[in-house]
């Protein structure tokens, strides 16, 4: 007679005989986080007042109008009239106070198996720079200077998606950006922004042979996250940051792309972001409130270094 052989597998052992519940379900320790795409726009601003003469909840920044050129030669004995000098411009940036917070319990210190603290202090940090980067976009974006894609569209609720950005809105966008004297970014190049389903359209029509890829830079110049290349007189940068919505025609999504030089986009702060750890002030020392905080403020400089493509895309 054979033997009979009891099973002690482990579909036995956390079953119902026997010796019930000594398998146990192991848990990864790591946390993982959703898949993040890196913070772009606050970068683009490179105007902060440095001399604040006093505090305030808004900040004036001035600039001074050049001279009209003088091409009339002087008379010997004749004393030139003095010329007045223009108002200089203002722009006022108002600075806000920004912020998120969670509330970090006992009970959740006590019986987590992961390790809470740095978790949450990593949601919290991506948070801010996710934060300040939509404040600054949203500004961005609101510039008055617009191209529309498309031989039709007069606005973006004309925009559809068929009307693709193209190689033509670029040229069109560095040549009004080099007729209002704005000064490049990057030598002669201007930066531009854009969505990766705007820049499969633009690849698509010019080719690989008209790029110049970021490995055949200078060995000097700087390259940014997602930077794909420079084309027409700017170079790209390719982020699922950039902003886009379905506000075109039939509810199309409506892409905006940015072309800028310097000064386009200004930031003042007061108070840089930064994470803050709550004091604990429950009776019971069960609640520990973690987030950020800071105060400052966007606005557009030169308006005239700033311009918007508004296009559709053939994969949206």
């Amino acid at each position: 007679m054979a033997n009979a052989y009891v099973s002690t597998d482990s579909a036995s052992l956390g079953g119902t005989v026997g010796s019930a519940g000594l398998v146990q379900k192991a848990y990864d320790r790591l946390l993982e986080f959703a898949l993040r795409s890196e913070p772009l726009i606050r970068s683009v601003a490179d105007k902060r007042p440095a001399k604040q003469s006093i505090p305030g909840s808004t900040v004036v920044l001035q600039r001074y109008v050049d001279l009209t050129a003088q091409t009339t030669a002087l008379t010997e004995a004749v004393d030139p009239d003095a010329v007045a000098m223009t108002t200089p411009t203002s722009v006022t940036i108002t600075l806000n106070e920004y912020g998120n917070s969670v509330l970090v319990t006992r009970a959740l210190e006590l019986f987590s198996l992961a390790d809470v603290d740095p978790a949450i202090a990593n949601i919290i940090a991506f948070n801010l720079a996710d934060s300040i980067d939509a404040v600054a976009m949203a500004t961005l974006r609101a510039g008055t200077n617009v191209i529309y894609s498309g031989s039709t569209a007069t606005s973006t609720a004309t925009v559809t998606a068929a009307a693709t950005l193209s190689s033509a809105n670029i040229r069109k966008a560095v040549a009004k950006l080099r007729a209002g004297k704005s000064v490049a970014r990057k030598g002669s190049l201007y930066w531009a922004g854009l969505h990766p389903e705007v820049s499969h359209d633009l690849r698509a029509e010019t080719g690989a042979g008209g790029w110049r890829l970021p490995h055949e830079y200078n060995s000097n110049d700087n390259i940014w996250a997602g930077e794909i290349g420079s084309y027409e007189g700017a170079y790209f940068v390719e982020s699922a940051r950039m902003f886009n919505d379905t506000d075109g025609a039939s509810s199309a999504k409506v892409y905006r792309t940015i072309l800028c030089g310097k000064e386009a986009l200004a930031e003042a702060v007061a108070e840089e972001p930064h994470i803050v750890i709550g004091p604990v002030i429950d009776q019971l020392m069960r609640f520990r409130p973690m987030g950020w905080y800071g105060v400052l403020g966007f606005a557009r400089y030169r308006e005239e270094a700033l311009y918007r493509i508004e296009s559709g895309s053939s994969i949206a």
